[in-house]
């Protein structure tokens, strides 16, 4: 080992002298010795050389708080990998054991070596990998901030890629697992990676407004430390300032400017006390706040009666401090100070190995998500994030039991938390002896029994209802099950009324037909004949109409009734127009996405295709979420500049209204009339008295399609014109 590893290695080593007694110590160097050609030359790969790992385990031991097994099988992975050391050889020469933390390990690493970016739907995959031995969550995450923490050292065209992962995946899985600190780390380098301008903005701001934040701290500190020290306890008080990525997410999330956020930090008071005046303490501490200055109750949170999910405990009040600004106080002791930084890991050294149960409880739901193989990659992280970031509410069975559900909870979640099968039939709900609706949402101290009816069945309403990922999935799967029951018996319903009339049903006949009535699948048209929405005779000669030939007239009235008129095709192009694409580089080869037809004016980004070229969505693309989900390092920025001049975009129009005879030669007439707007296509169909159709039209930018849908909508008959 070189001097700057071996001095690395001695002051680990003497941070935590109990960790390794001497014989182990010696095992540790000679095993390095051994193998030291095994072990990538420092900087050639970043996360698997000694001096990362030995930095790796600086985070394991100081951030996290895991102990021997954590640091011995950070150290010893690649060798194990290699097969140049066993589990076997390790456990027995430092009598500890490590298996499932290394073979969760690899299987990690095996996943990785699939793909350089960590595709959304593998995440399934990583969970289970997880759920064997919890140690190797907190290792990944320590593994990525110091990743984050030397991004700089990766090439360039990888940093966007790891930064938004770890933005997208391991800073919500450390909020998940209580390493506040940690989270709040890794969102921020995030945004100083993918968002530069954003992050040195905010930080220069937070440095202009140093000192009189300071100030401010110092007098809100000064007369509260003294009352606080009437108490007699040990503490300490200091002021925190709030993340950079907080502050920025606060700024969009309040459509504000930096200076009008008020909450930049919080004070945070300490208490160095005995397990047994741990509440006592905060809630005095509370009273002297309370009394100095005006709380706001809307504010107060309450982690000390009944800790979070993950250990979580503390006292938070909102208070209005000098110069009439409101502050957020947190009140705490020692031990859950430990706990908020290092989340699971110390929770556990405090209360013991039992305390896993809230972890095992996480991973049950979490293992509820994956057992449902219709949700799709995108749908999997919304739920996955549903359930990690809201706040718990507590209500109570009418036999006294404790359940916790997520706030906004509804009684229908907590029919579905109960049981599969008293959700599907829930009709209400009794609550604190009053009857309520499915949609009533829950309070902290509810007293709920669930009301039923054996004929009440889910339907999809249900979906808008229900918050927790649990019941989601339960009405999803109830509906597919009666979705395929009601196509089984419309098919069954068609085949014996034809069997009646003497005709043969042909499948391929019969998807024809299902396109033909606007039918998006032959399930959805089977379902329609078994909910008697379709009159039978009609499906019959609508059937045998298939095999005439098609005669095509001219009709000598336009009426909107199956008009479709194609006008003259023109050529667009987005040369002339100035897109900036990546880090402002202008003249890019780029195409327009067909899936959302972007135009001038329109926010965009480009997305890098696979065989080659650079397509523009707009960013509320349907597609953009998969696309950010699954191939986020191919994702780059672009934006218009300049003026649009000399190009034209094709954009299609959903138009819906009343049938009349002078409809579509009011629509054309007023197109007719713009002076940059150009009609492509018209294509309307009319039934029961309403029409609707497309209409393709060519325009110059968002200012001109703005214009032109105000006027259209105010065409008498037009009920709707929205953009496709």
């Amino acid at each position: 080992m070189n001097l700057s590893i071996k001095t690395k290695y001695k002051q680990l080593i003497n941070s935590f002298p109990t960790l390794f007694n001497f014989e182990e110590r010696k095992e540790i160097r000679a095993v390095f010795a051994k193998y030291i050609i095994q072990f990538p030359v420092e900087g050639k790969s970043t996360g698997h050389s000694i001096s990362d790992k030995l930095n790796i385990v600086e985070i394991v031991l100081n951030e996290i708080g895991l102990g021997k097994a954590a640091v011995l099988s950070v150290l010893f992975r690649e060798l194990v990998e290699k097969k140049a050391l066993t589990v076997e050889e390790i456990e027995k020469k430092f009598n500890t054991q490590v298996s499932s933390i290394i073979r969760g390990m690899l299987r990690v690493e095996e996943l990785y070596a699939r793909n350089a970016s960590l595709e959304t739907e593998n995440f399934r995959k990583l969970f289970l990998t997880f759920a064997e031995d919890v140690r190797v969550i907190l290792i990944i995450i320590a593994e990525h901030l110091h990743i984050m923490r030397t991004l700089d050292d990766f090439p360039v065209e990888k940093r966007q890629n790891i930064a938004r992962e770890a933005s997208f995946l391991y800073a919500p899985l450390a909020h998940r697992m209580g390493l506040y600190a940690v989270k709040t780390e890794l969102e921020d380098l995030s945004l100083k990676h993918t968002n530069r301008e954003i992050y040195r903005e905010i930080a220069k701001k937070l440095n202009e407004t140093k000192r009189s934040r300071d100030q401010f701290i110092s007098n809100f500190i000064t007369p509260l430390k003294e009352k606080l020290e009437d108490l007699g306890f040990e503490f300490s008080i200091k002021g925190r300032t709030k993340s950079i990525n907080s502050i920025y997410s606060k700024i969009k999330k309040q459509n504000t400017p930096f200076e009008n956020i008020y909450d930049l930090f919080a004070i945070r008071i300490i208490f160095d006390v005995p397990l047994d005046k741990e509440k006592a303490a905060c809630w005095q501490a509370y009273s002297i706040v309370a009394d100095m200055y005006q709380p706001n109750p809307k504010r107060l949170r309450d982690w000390l009666s009944i800790p979070k999910s993950n250990g979580y405990e503390s006292l938070h009040t909102t208070v209005l401090g000098p110069e009439g600004k409101w502050v957020e106080v947190q009140i705490r002791t020692v031990r859950m100070d430990e706990v908020a930084e290092k989340g699971l890991a110390a929770h556990w050294k405090y209360k013991g190995i039992k305390s896993e149960s809230g972890m095992d409880e996480w991973l049950t739901s979490i293992r509820e998500i994956l057992e449902n193989p219709e949700l799709n990659a995108v749908d999997f992280m919304d739920e996955f994030k549903l359930n990690l970031y809201d706040k718990e509410v507590f209500v109570f069975t009418p036999n006294g039991d404790l359940h916790k559900l997520p706030k906004g909870a509804t009684a229908l979640d907590f029919a579905f938390s109960i049981h599969s099968v008293l959700g599907s039939k829930c009709v209400g709900a009794r609550v604190n002896g009053k009857n309520m609706p499915i949609k009533y949402v829950l309070n902290n101290g509810d007293q709920v029994e669930v009301l039923t009816s054996p004929t009440q069945k889910p339907n999809p309403a249900w979906l808008n209802v229900v918050t927790t990922s649990k019941a989601k999935n339960k009405i999803r799967q109830a509906l597919k099950d009666v979705e395929f029951k009601d196509a089984e018996l419309g098919r069954e319903t068609l085949l014996r009324r034809f069997k009646n009339w003497k005709i043969d049903l042909d499948d391929g006949k019969i998807s024809r037909l299902a396109k033909k009535k606007g039918f998006k699948t032959v399930s959805d048209f089977y379902q329609e004949i078994a909910h008697e929405k379709l009159d039978m005779h009609i499906v019959r000669e609508a059937y045998l109409d298939l095999d005439k030939p098609t005669v095509l007239e001219q009709p000598e009235i336009r009426r909107a009734d199956s008009f479709s008129k194609d006008i003259q095709q023109f050529s667009t192009t987005a040369k002339e127009d100035v897109l900036v694409i990546g880090e402002d580089l202008k003249n890019v080869d780029f195409k327009l996405a067909k899936c959302c037809n972007p135009i001038f004016g329109d926010e965009v980004f480009g997305f890098v295709s696979v065989v080659g070229g650079i397509k523009i969505h707009k960013t509320d693309c349907p597609n953009a979420p998969q696309m950010i989900a699954r191939f986020g390092y191919r994702i780059i920025k672009a934006r218009w500049s300049g003026k649009s001049v000399g190009s034209q975009y094709p954009i299609t129009l959903r138009i819906v209204g009343h049938d009349d005879i002078g409809i579509v030669t009011n629509i054309s007439s007023l197109i007719s009339k713009e002076k940059n707007i150009t009609l492509r296509s018209i294509s309307i169909d009319s039934n029961a008295g309403l029409f609707q159709g497309n209409l393709t039209i060519m325009v110059n930018d968002t200012n001109e399609l703005d214009g032109i849908l105000k006027k259209l909508r105010l065409v008498k008959g037009v009920k709707s014109v929205t953009r496709n």
